[in-house]
């Protein structure tokens, strides 16, 4: 996973949780352009292709990231149609910047999401009990209510702009973020949530 040691002295290692669908890539049933990746997924006796996108400088952001974090893949789809997803993502990633190590240390699918009133959920502490070194990366609010002061939003990516600058956007914000004690601190200032360090 890039560097294994921290970036910043006296600083653990945070873990970074990202979803799959509309925050990294999109993915469609009908081919609109060519697309990156074809994923073919069985389904009740039958098998449904999907024509995957990747969201505008993507490896460059997973490659980023990974060496300030420990990256984990929580996604709301079954390992089916994401694992092969996740896999090519790491390919290219490790191909590319010359990774010997693999760059998602865990992932996690639907059956670990929390269903309630008709939406999945992620609940972070199944992956760090000690919430204020986990932070989810999603674009849709639905995921991360359990945990709304570990959030990092971003806005919902649907093939719809080839020049999107979402994920590089959040480059510099997470890595500062890797070297605050507690994530909450910071990001649930938004909410007016904020725990403080300590407390």
């Amino acid at each position: 996973m890039g560097n294994s040691a921290s970036p910043h002295p006296g600083v653990e290692k945070k873990t970074l949780v990202l979803d799959l669908d509309e925050t990294l890539i999109h993915s469609m049933l009908e081919e609109r352009g060519k697309p990156h990746l074809r994923v073919e997924v069985p389904y009740e006796k039958k098998t449904c292709t999907y024509y995957v996108y990747q969201r505008p400088r993507v490896l460059e952001f997973l490659y980023m990231v990974s060496q300030w974090y420990t990256l984990v893949i929580f996604t709301a789809s079954v390992a089916e149609y994401a694992d092969p997803i996740i896999d090519w993502l790491e390919r290219q990633v490790m191909a590319k910047y010359g990774l010997r190590s693999k760059l998602f240390a865990k992932r996690l699918y639907r059956e670990s999401c929390t269903y309630r009133n008709g939406v999945f959920m992620k609940d972070l502490a199944i992956i760090n009990p000690e919430l204020s070194k986990v932070l989810l990366v999603d674009n849709s609010p639905f995921s991360y209510a359990i945990n709304e002061q570990n959030a990092v939003p971003i806005k919902t990516w649907m093939n719809d702009d080839p020049h999107d600058e979402g994920l590089s956007d959040l480059i510099p914000f997470l890595d500062a973020l890797s070297g605050v004690d507690d994530i909450r601190s910071i990001l649930g200032l938004r909410s007016g949530t904020s725990t403080k360090a300590g407390c």
